[in-house]
Parts: structure tokens; sequence; C-alpha cells
């Protein structure tokens, strides 16, 4: 193997190693100067899209312990480093992005919490609400009885006062 080919393939098996996840997405419809438009949501969860030939992956990737069907990954690929403790935060950017430009990216697969997902279902995770999004629900499932004990005592205790203040007023 040339220096150039295995410098390359040790770049990209540290980005798999330093990344908490990761995305592997098509982009065969996807203009050159509107992928810097995705890289610039993608940086914005915290991960990096990195183009990379299909073999250089899959070898990086098979020297990384993960084992990667390469005829799964049709036309050109876009690897998404997430570096993110939370992994659906690109993929909710990168699936909105899709569907604001013409379904010109999709998710071929991806690693998360490290097993290897298909697209179709990262995809379905990312239409469920984000981890932050999660915590506020359960947080106002727990608030909510609270809420309305302290208006039932608070209206019981109000009743009694209205009258009494009532009463000292008529006289």
């Amino acid at each position: 193997m040339r220096a150039e080919k295995q410098f390359l393939l040790d770049e990209i098996k540290e980005k798999i190693d330093a990344s908490t996840a990761f995305l592997v997405a098509s982009y065969d419809k996807l203009p050159p100067n509107e992928g810097w438009g995705l890289r610039a949501k993608l940086a914005e969860c915290g991960s990096l899209l990195e183009v990379v030939r299909k073999r250089v992956f899959v070898k990086a990737a098979l020297q990384a312990g993960i084992q990667i069907d390469e005829s799964l990954l049709k036309g050109h690929i876009g690897v998404v480093f997430i570096n993110d403790l939370d992994p659906m935060a690109p993929a909710k950017a990168l699936m909105k992005y899709s569907e604001e430009n013409a379904k010109s990216v999709s998710v071929v697969l991806g690693k998360i919490e490290g097993k290897i997902v298909p697209g179709a279902d990262v995809e379905a995770l990312s239409r469920l609400p984000g981890r932050d999004e999660m915590r506020a629900q359960i947080l106002a499932l727990f608030v909510s009885p609270m809420a309305q004990m302290l208006a039932v005592v608070d209206a019981a205790m109000a009743g009694p006062l209205s009258v009494l203040e009532q009463q000292s007023q008529k006289e």
C-alpha cells in the first residue's frame, strides 16, 4: 500500500476510534456547494462530516474492529463522526437537511452505542424526541401531580378565607 493511502487509512481509523458514534450517509444528489451547509449544520451538533472512499472506510473500520458490508455502501459516501454524548442530534440535523434539500442525503448505516444500526432504523430514531426533550417530559410528569395538589390545597384554603373576608366587610 502506498504511503498516502496508509496515511489516509490511519487517519480514518483514528477518527473512528476517537468518535462516540458515526453515521454513514450516501450523498449522490448533493451539489458540492451545498455540502458546506451540511457540514456547518453538523458542526453545530459537535460532529464532523468526512468524505471517504468506500474501500478505505471499510478497511479502517475493520482495523478498528467493526465489520461493515461493502455492498451496503452505494454511491458516494460521507461519514459523520460524532463526538457528542447524544448521537441522535447529528442524525436529526442530517435528516432535517435531507428533507429541506429534496432528499439529497440518506443514511445508509450507523454505529450507535457500539452497535451497527441500519439506515432505516437511524431515520426512525431521529424522529423521536431528543435526550433533553425526554428529560423535560419526565420532569413534567414528576412535577405535574405536585402542582395539581398545591392548586387543590390553595383552593381549599381560599374558600373559608374568602367567606371570612366577606363577613368582615358586611359589618
